[in-house]
């Protein structure tokens, strides 16, 4: 098939990145390492202060940003951010201009999504929602995947970037079967995670070698590759997040209200939700393998 005539240009584009936490840093770094033209805000001083650093241009507020780039990237905690960055006043779509092409890789709700790109039409924005499947070190080796909801035309336009920081891409379908798709997605990382948990306990209560067991463990067929690295943190005790526990039960809560909007019945992601939601108070900035010296310590009834 023939490639766009306008498919992006690094040499002459100026890419804008909003948020710079554990996922848009990185991202943000790959693009720049890749030698696009990037500028970056952040609402906390901090994380955009590391990028200024390393030679990231650092803008003053979204109004600038937006207003100096031809695509904006975006990714952000949650729904209530990523409403306030693109609808509030001096934000993403007081200031772009149209036909800027936005990607929004937040993982956030269908709803605000489809008010995203109701938006964006209307103000003649290209938009997709492009969220992103892999955690903290994925995003270091360029293995993400990507799943996007919009437009073929945009979503072809845009594959340069995709080459910067991703081992494969995929468009889903119309605008939010990105979202749609990541909750499928992120449904599985939970319920995986709360099984192996789950194994690692009932391994421990059986008196098995700890050290033996998590070994032979991940190099069983049964174990995604994603979760090996899972197995160290546990091995370790060592749960620095490269996927906090609390962005995982935030997506369990869009997983499950989805799964009630559309009528699906998920019994195991009902429980896993109830363990995630017991662990926020006081291990919610720890990784997602934190899950499983709190089953472990369970204790069961009579």
């Amino acid at each position: 098939m023939a490639m766009p005539v306008n498919i992006l240009d690094k040499r002459t584009v100026q890419i804008g990145f909003i948020g710079l936490g554990l996922m848009g840093s990185r991202l943000t770094r790959r693009l720049h390492s890749a030698g696009w033209n990037v500028h970056a805000w952040n609402r906390s001083p901090g994380p955009a202060d590391v990028l200024r650093r390393e030679g990231v241009v650092i803008a003053a507020s979204v109004a600038e940003l937006v207003v100096g780039s031809d695509v904006v990237l975006s990714s952000l905690a949650n729904d209530e951010a990523v409403y306030a960055v693109y609808f509030a006043k001096g934000g993403v779509f007081s200031a772009a201009k149209r036909g800027t092409i936005i990607l929004e890789m937040s993982t956030i709700s269908p709803e605000l999504s489809r008010l995203l790109h109701r938006q964006a039409c209307t103000l003649g924005i290209k938009f997709l929602d492009l969220a992103v499947s892999g955690s903290t070190p994925a995003v270091e080796a360029g293995a993400i995947t990507l799943l996007a909801g919009g437009d073929q035309k945009t979503f072809e336009q845009c594959a340069p970037i995709y080459e910067s920081i991703a081992k494969q891409w995929f468009l889903m379908g119309p605008g939010s079967s990105g979202v749609l798709m990541k909750l499928v997605v992120n449904l599985l990382l939970g319920l995986d995670m709360q099984a192996i948990a789950e194994a690692v306990s009932l391994g421990e209560h059986l008196k098995l070698d700890r050290n033996i067991m998590l070994d032979v463990l991940s190099k069983t067929a049964v174990i995604p590759p994603a979760f090996v690295g899972k197995f160290q943190k546990i091995k370790n005790g060592d749960y620095s997040p490269e996927f906090p526990l609390r962005l995982m039960s935030k997506d369990m809560d869009l997983v499950m209200n989805a799964a009630r909007s559309s009528g699906a019945v998920l019994p195991a992601a009902t429980a896993a939700q109830s363990v995630l939601a017991s662990n926020i108070s006081a291990n919610g900035d720890l990784d997602l393998a934190a899950i499983t010296p709190f089953v472990i310590g369970q204790r069961a009834n009579g």
